[in-house]
């Protein structure tokens, strides 16, 4: 893909990576692989696979004077939910609040300084996949990380976890690099936000917001790992999220695209375990001149295993979509159900979608389908509407809407729909969503299914 600021050098330099390096107290396997990732982003394409440079979607990214060792105030924040680990990345750092009934269950968190002094085993599985970028931003992403977290769960949790995470950018040219590893043992029960967003000030300047987040889960655990994109429309953001299923696991990935100028996503999860699941939901919303790329790549290894994923996206006046999506089954995967999902919806004719579902089979005892396409608003249904007194504008809102919801319906989160309509209504009205006193837009108390509250989390019905 070609860019609009080739002088990637004016972005950040390498006295900029030594010196976030000495400040963070790295040790030396981190200083050195610091370097090395910053070298590699100084030389790869933006796109790796010559087949997507032609799309452009990163045109215009210009990172200038990138600062990742910005400092400031810590934003204001919301009261805490009672018994929620609540985890704050800002410009102040990184912060953790453990409530006592989550400390005295064994659960650890080891922020990043912790990490550092873990031991070299311990470092290299906490950065794992990092010193291997395949393309620019991806490298820059690791040679920047500041914040993170490991994450440990023991076998047998009695009680299911929360951990809201929030993400706020405040700064101008600022950059929050975040990596987090979550083990969730035997029996766990966890549920992650991931919530980003910006304060209304300094938007003059694109930022950058990287996330790394490697999940290991161990036999019948259950992981939701929801994400809430709603940062200014200046931020550039880089997602790499990987998962290793265990015997009988349940996992969901959810995103929730509404801010941001560039936002790239990589999924990948292998799916060992016998009998694991994996859901991917993932819906954008784009407008103006912002631009969403997601790969979600399925690794069926474990028999009896089902992936699906289901990614759908609304875009009007300029606004660029591409979703691809790999489903693998090695030999080894018999009995295998895997589904991949790709639908878009354009409101404008400036607006651009691509939807690449690929199915890579070598096993056949196998049941993999796949669903893809890329259209306006059916006319009829606009029609329809409109004889039922709602006007044009209206009917085209409702039905786009509801072409998102079909989503946010099939996660294991209770009522997702409804607690993310606030947000998705500020976008479509052309709205920022800010982070301010006046308003936190934080998500509440959250119910998931496979919970004692609601214990049925059941695999979409249609794949059966």
């Amino acid at each position: 893909m070609a860019s609009a600021a080739p002088q990637y050098g004016e972005w950040l330099s390498l006295e900029q990576v030594r010196e976030l390096s000495r400040s963070l107290a790295d040790p030396l396997s981190v200083a050195q692989l610091r370097e090395e990732t910053y070298e590699r982003f100084r030389e790869l394409p933006l796109e790796p696979n010559p087949l997507y440079r032609g799309y452009g979607y990163f045109t215009g990214v210009d990172l200038t004077d990138l600062n990742p060792g910005a400092k400031g105030a810590p934003v204001e924040r919301p009261p805490a939910l009672a018994d929620v680990v609540r985890i704050v990345h800002d410009a102040a750092g990184t912060s953790i609040e453990v409530p006592p009934k989550v400390s005295e269950s064994g659960v650890r968190f080891v922020p990043l300084p912790g990490v550092w002094v873990s031991g070299e085993s311990g470092v290299a599985n906490f950065l794992r996949g990092t010193d291997a970028p395949t393309d620019r931003l991806s490298a820059l992403a690791s040679t920047l990380i500041n914040r993170g977290y490991r994450l440990e769960i023991p076998d047998q949790c009695t009680f299911p976890l929360r951990v809201q995470e929030f993400s706020i950018l405040s700064r101008p040219h600022e950059a929050i690099s975040v990596r987090r590893s979550i083990r969730a043992g035997a029996n766990a029960q966890v549920l992650v936000t991931e919530e980003v967003f910006s304060t209304p000030d300094h938007t003059e300047s694109q930022r950058l917001y990287a996330s790394g987040t490697d999940v290991d889960m161990g036999d019948r655990a259950k992981v939701v790992f929801l994400t809430v994109h709603a940062p200014d429309l200046k931020t550039v953001a880089i997602y790499r999220r990987t998962a290793t299923t265990g015997e009988n696991s349940r996992l969901a990935w959810i995103w929730n695209g509404l801010g941001g100028f560039r936002s790239k996503i990589r999924n990948h999860s292998r799916l060992t375990g016998s009998g694991s699941h994996v859901d991917d939901l993932q819906t954008f919303y784009g407008a103006k001149n912002q631009s969403y790329d997601s790969s979600v790549d399925f690794t069926h290894t474990g028999t009896d295993t089902r992936g699906q994923s289901v990614t759908r996206g609304v875009f009007t006046d300029e606004a660029r979509g591409m979703s691809r999506g790999l489903v693998r089954i090695e030999h080894s995967a018999r009995k295998t159900i895997a589904y991949v999902s790709e639908h878009a919806m354009l409101l404008s004719r400036g607006a651009r979608s691509d939807t690449i579902p690929i199915l890579e089979i070598l096993c056949r005892d196998v049941k993999a389908t796949h669903s893809t396409s890329v259209a306006p608003v059916d006319p009829e249904k606009v029609f329809y509407l409109e004889t039922r007194g709602i006007a044009p504008s209206d009917a085209v809102r409702m039905i786009g809407e509801g072409f998102l919801a079909y989503v946010h319906e099939r996660s294991p989160v209770a009522g997702l729909r409804e607690l993310l309509y606030p947000t998705l209504s500020a976008r479509w009205e052309g709205q920022n969503i800010a982070w301010q006193s006046s308003g936190f837009p934080a998500l509440p108390a959250l119910t998931v299914s496979g919970t004692e509250a609601a214990p049925e989390w059941r695999f979409d019905t249609k794949l059966r």
